[in-house]
């Protein structure tokens, strides 16, 4: 694990056996019995060691594990919490406060010293889990405006792993990182996979999956054989000048969480030798053990990426409306059967039963189906095309978003009549609103949503309307928002022109990033539309252009022009000061010689 602070840390597979031991040992003082039927442990607790532990450990306790993402906002820790009725939560002292103050739930901080573990039994008898027991619980979003709660289980996922070690066998000197949060189920396999096999973990830093230049670093640093890339974040990170320099032992790249546009496979295999790193497209929602097709991009891919074929003991149907199958190359709804199928949702009945129907293809009594709602043909090959949405579902930047949860949220403040949000572009979502008397100030709706919503469900742009255009049928019609003529409800912070050089260069980036005119040297980034992704953007330009690292945290803390002016001032003066220092320790020692 490389920690925030940079230091590395090492855990052994005999550290991993004897703490997670322990921690089991701790969880059933606590009251975790699996003869007591399922329990759930929630994880408040950022990339780190502890974060491995803890999940092998609850596992291990026959428990479920259910992520906390700690940078959510606390009502929706609380939420998830109460929704997930669960039985205790690990974290980290770092967090104790915050996670105690947003749950009612009992808490248990882990160390990094392993303080609290080290009274415990250091030895675990391990019991095979059955099949359909739970593994772990993700919450994503839902349209009502309340996320739910996917049940996966202990046989899906390891349907799962076993598909992934054969498809990618990894050994003992591989290496695989893992940098996706694990709010996000791609997590699970990076967490959980290399120890199948011997192979190494190598855990990048907090935030680090969001820095490019960082990432391209550690890849050749720590000889990383494996990693995963959400398509969006795999385009920051082929922007970066060095991405493909030496990463000598890089062999394999996996893409999934959105679609993968042909010209991005192609600018991969510009920076990458096709013979020596492969480049595969997977495809999988939360409701199945993560992936459930894949597809070996190649160098002359034509048309639309394909999301593949389905993997082991997986059913895959193209259906009509009427839950026909579609003739050979029609489209229709992508419907997943089999061994990687989720359970359903936690204490949703209705939604499950809707959501995951009879399969009458299957001789298994009692086997069931998901309807995706992504559409979706059969080529002739034998391979899946993703042709789109059913529904107002999308995914925006590896994140499963329902336009509905944002949209009734926004409904909920004083003053909006109606609302509708949409996804432009592929990188950003704008909500029209319509209000009843004067507009409210944009970051009056922001700080709304921000009680509620993560970061990556803001809208990067909100457009004042007199009325929603509606179709014949009296549906909002959200192909003609666009076109409906509304009116940015913008910042209300005053221009103040840029007073230095840095500043004016800085000024010039932020416009040409957010695609505005003239910026202001305190125009705030995130309500002028910008995004995680856009200060990826940001601080790579920066970079190059100044030759500073600044990180994500200290952007966030002042992100405007006259905030990051002072960061890199204050970055060169203390490089220079380093540069002064190194200088004199060398004209000291020559002159001791």
């Amino acid at each position: 694990i490389e920690a925030a602070d940079g230091s590395p840390r090492d855990l052994t597979y005999a550290d991993l056996g004897r703490r997670s031991a322990q921690l089991a040992h701790l969880l059933a003082a606590r009251g975790i019995d699996p003869s007591a039927g399922e329990q759930r442990v929630g994880l408040a607790i950022e990339r780190s060691l502890e974060l491995i532990v803890a999940v092998f450990a609850t596992l291990r306790a026959g428990a479920t594990f259910v992520p906390l993402d700690v940078s959510y906002p606390e009502d929706r820790l609380r939420f998830m919490a109460e929704d997930a009725d669960l039985s205790l939560i690990l974290t980290q002292p770092a967090f104790a406060s915050r996670i105690s103050q947003a749950v009612s739930v009992a808490t248990l901080a882990i160390d990094s010293e392993w303080t609290v573990l080290d009274a415990q039994p250091d030895h675990l008898e391990d019991e095979l889990p059955a099949r359909q027991q739970a593994a772990y619980m993700i919450y994503t979003s839902g349209s009502t405006g309340r996320p739910k709660g996917v049940v996966n289980t202990h046989g899906a996922l390891a349907n799962r792993l076993a598909w992934m070690q054969r498809r990618y066998p990894l050994e003992v000197g591989d290496r695989v990182l893992q940098k996706t949060p694990i709010s996000f189920d791609v997590s699970v396999w990076e967490l959980v996979w290399p120890f199948m096999t011997g192979a190494g973990l190598v855990m990048a830093r907090p935030g680090g999956h969001q820095e490019p230049a960082y990432l391209a670093e550690i890849l050749d640093r720590q000889e990383i054989s494996t990693v995963h890339f959400v398509p969006s974040m795999l385009r920051a990170f082929l922007a970066e000048p060095n991405a493909d320099q030496p990463c000598r032992q890089l062999r394999q790249v996996i893409a999934s969480g959105e679609a993968l546009p042909t010209e991005l496979v192609d600018r991969f295999f510009e920076r990458f030798d096709s013979e020596r790193v492969a480049l595969d497209n997977l495809y999988g929602p939360t409701e199945a053990a993560i992936d459930v097709t894949w597809h070996r991009c190649s160098t002359d891919e034509q048309g639309s990426v394909p999301i593949g074929a389905p993997i082991d003991n997986l059913a895959l149907h193209v259906v009509t409306p009427f839950l026909q199958i579609a003739p050979r190359g029609a489209s229709g709804e992508l419907l997943i059967g089999g061994a990687g199928l989720a359970r359903g949702y936690h204490g949703r009945p209705g939604l499950t039963a809707e959501r995951f129907v009879p399969d009458a293809w299957s001789p298994e009594p009692g086997a069931r189906l998901y309807r995706t709602g992504d559409l979706a043909r059969w080529q002739a090959t034998g391979e899946l095309d993703f042709l789109g949405r059913l529904d107002f579902q999308i995914k925006l930047h590896g994140v499963r978003i329902e336009l509905g949860e944002i949209e009734a949220v926004l409904e909920e403040y004083p003053g909006v009549d109606a609302v509708a949000v949409t996804a432009e572009d592929g990188e950003r979502l704008v909500a029209y609103v319509v209000a009843d008397e004067d507009l409210p100030e944009i970051r009056a709706l922001r700080k709304h949503l921000q009680s509620r919503l993560p970061e990556t469900m803001m809208p990067s742009e909100f457009i004042a309307l007199d009325a929603l255009p509606l179709s014949p049928n009296g549906k909002i019609d959200r192909r003609a928002l666009a076109e409906a003529g509304g009116v940015r409800i913008e910042h209300r912070v005053p221009y103040e022109a840029p007073r230095t050089e840095l500043e004016e260069e800085l000024a010039t980036l932020f416009a040409e990033i957010l695609g505005r005119e003239k910026i202001g040297i305190h125009d705030p980034f995130f309500e002028l539309g910008g995004n995680s992704l856009n200060v990826t953007q940001l601080l790579s330009r920066v970079r190059q252009s100044y030759r500073i690292e600044l990180s994500l945290s200290s952007f966030f803390e002042g992100p405007n022009v006259a905030r990051l002016a002072l960061g890199i001032e204050a970055a060169q003066r203390a490089a220079a000061s380093l540069r002064r220092e190194r200088s004199n320790e060398a004209g000291r020692e020559v002159g001791a010689l």
